[in-house]
């Protein structure tokens, strides 16, 4: 699966890791149902995943408000980014 999947152009221009490196993975794991390995390829997964979930609710769901749902989640989701990738770029 890993020969279909898109090459990080960071990583190969610059040879160091982006804020994305490891979603392509971590979904594949996902689809496998490997949730613990997923969360270890790349942590935001989960928050990502209910970042997009809402965005989608908030899109077919005109009744509700979700704005600070979406915007708490997508805080959470780039505070992790950060944090793993340069947990990722000082440990590995």
């Amino acid at each position: 699966m890993e020969e279909y999947m898109l090459p990080c152009l960071s990583k190969k221009l610059f040879g160091i890791d982006c804020f994305g490196c490891g979603i392509q993975r971590a979904v594949v794991l996902l689809f496998h149902g490997e949730f613990e390995a997923a969360f270890y390829m790349y942590p935001a997964i989960y928050s990502m995943f209910l970042f997009f979930l809402f965005i989608g609710i908030n899109f077919l769901d005109k009744t509700r408000n979700y704005h600070k749902i979406i915007v708490a989640f997508g805080i959470i989701t780039a505070i992790m980014m950060v944090t793993s990738y340069f947990y990722k770029l000082l440990y590995y």
